[in-house]
This record gives structure tokens, sequence and C-alpha cells, in this order.
């Protein structure tokens, strides 16, 4: 088809893929754990060898039905197609560039790195614990943060020990580094 007669809509944005996800700076590699490889893998397995072949097979069964301008089953389907589609070139691009670090395999160091498990303590004394991780397994309702955010990045490179100040929406922060340790990190359910 020429593109002269192609929906703007229809085209491909070249940002669609990101939508969901944060960016990596510029130049860096994704590192991830090997669960959040993992849970990545899983889902990118499920969508192509599951969930696409039925939705293409539903899309054509609708398409031989006849009229398709008001058949909810394929309009539907093409949609919903290309919404797993954009998602699994997105899975295939972070898993292909993944960087696995295992955090279980590292030897035991007083330093701050990727995959370690810190326990921080605030000016008042209240501790917090959680683990350094890739962008696309964050969740600090877990206790994962990005290896990418304000405050993993102001513990990188610390030991066991150090006050470090962290940039927080609420202003600057001093926080202590009570306890650093590297263990393995389970995937999410």
């Amino acid at each position: 088809m020429n593109k002269a007669f192609v929906k703007e809509t229809d085209a491909p944005d070249a940002d669609e893929d990101e939508i969901d996800a944060p960016a990596l700076p510029a130049g860096s590699k994704n590192y991830m754990t090997p669960a959040g490889y993992a849970q990545l893998d899983a889902e990118f397995n499920q969508l192509w060898k599951v969930e696409r072949p039925k939705l293409v097979e539903t899309i054509s069964w609708a398409a031989s039905n006849g009229d398709r301008s008001e058949n909810g089953d394929y309009i539907y389907g093409k949609k919903r197609l290309r919404e797993v589609d954009r998602r699994i070139r997105f899975l295939s691009k972070r898993l292909e560039h993944a960087d696995v670090v295992d955090p279980a395999t590292r030897e035991d160091t007083d330093q701050v790195f990727f995959g370690a498990t810190v326990t921080i303590a605030d000016e008042d004394g209240s501790e917090s614990t959680f683990a350094i991780v890739g962008v696309d397994e964050a969740d600090a309702g877990r206790g994962r943060i990005a290896w990418i955010s304000p405050m993993a990045r102001a513990l990188l490179k610390a030991r066991e020990g150090d006050t470090v100040s962290v940039q927080t929406p609420e202003g600057r922060r001093e926080v202590d580094i009570v306890a650093v340790r590297y263990q393995a990190i389970d995937c999410p359910p």
C-alpha cells in the first residue's frame, strides 16, 4: 500500500514500544537479576507462543465471516494483536540487551553495587530495606528500587557505615547505610 493512503494513526510510532517502561540512560547497560530476566522471558513466551496464535486464529475466523467494518471480533482482534506485537518487540529488545547479574554469586563486600540488598536508617532512626534491581523489575512496594533511581544512585559505591545525601521530592535528606548484603532476589508472583 502506498504511504499516501495510510492514516498517520496507523503508522507505528517509534516511541510506542517505550510507553510502559522506564527509559534507560543513553549508553547504559540493561542490568537485570536472574529473576527479573526469567519474568520478562516468561511474559515474552506467553505472548509469543500462546496469546498471539490464539489472536491470529480468532482474527482469521472473524475475517472469514465477511463484512469486516462492523465485525467486533475482527476489529478488537486486530487492535489487540497490535498491542501484543508492540509488547513482544519491546520485550525482545529488553531481553536481547539484558546484562544479567546474579547478586547471590557476588563476592561478599560492604560496598553497594547492583543487586545489593541495603538497609538504611533515616535521621529519625527509622530503617528501610530494599534491593537494587533492574528498571523492569523495580517495585517500591516490594522493596525493590531501580538502579537508576535517585536513592540507588546515591547509594552506589558507598559502603556500610557511610552517610549519603539523597535528593527526594521533600528535599535533600541524609541516610546512613546500616547493612549491605548480596542474596538471591526472588521473582515476584
